[in-house]
């Protein structure tokens, strides 16, 4: 009995931390689209881009920070999905930087910059979603 109520209550904690990654992406994603928007390119100031902005954060972090690792091989090789984890994040955190010094600043990048940071950002969340699905799918 005991250990089915503290496998339930680690549970539940992995449930709110990862809720709570989920929410730092949706403000990262937040952030980069304030930033994008403000530069007068259509697209970018759309309800719609800045929603997909926001919920795609929001996936990335949940499913790409927290992978579960496979026992150490001997195989000399690179673990692709570590790679892609820790460049996700990078990504996506160097994009909301910017984009939070952009707002604190009122700084806005020239047009090609915005799109460069729009890239960092979906490039990144990518990643980390794609981490996380290959990640728990070689464990299953």
């Amino acid at each position: 009995m005991l250990a089915r109520e503290l496998m339930m209550v680690s549970r539940a904690a992995h449930v709110m931390q990862r809720t709570g990654l989920a929410m730092a992406g949706a403000m990262a994603g937040t952030f980069v689209a304030a930033q994008l928007a403000k530069g007068n390119v259509a697209v970018f100031s759309t309800l719609a881009f800045i929603a997909t902005t926001i919920v795609v954060g929001a996936v990335g972090f949940y499913l790409g920070i927290d992978i579960p690792k496979l026992t150490v091989r001997a195989t000399g090789r690179i673990d692709v999905v570590e790679l892609l984890s820790a460049g996700g994040i990078f990504l996506a955190a160097l994009a909301a930087l910017v984009s939070v010094y952009g707002i604190v600043f009122d700084e806005i990048p020239p047009r090609a910059w915005e799109f460069v940071i729009g890239s960092w950002w979906f490039g990144g969340v990518v990643m980390l979603a794609t981490a996380g699905l290959v990640g728990r799918q070689r464990l299953a």
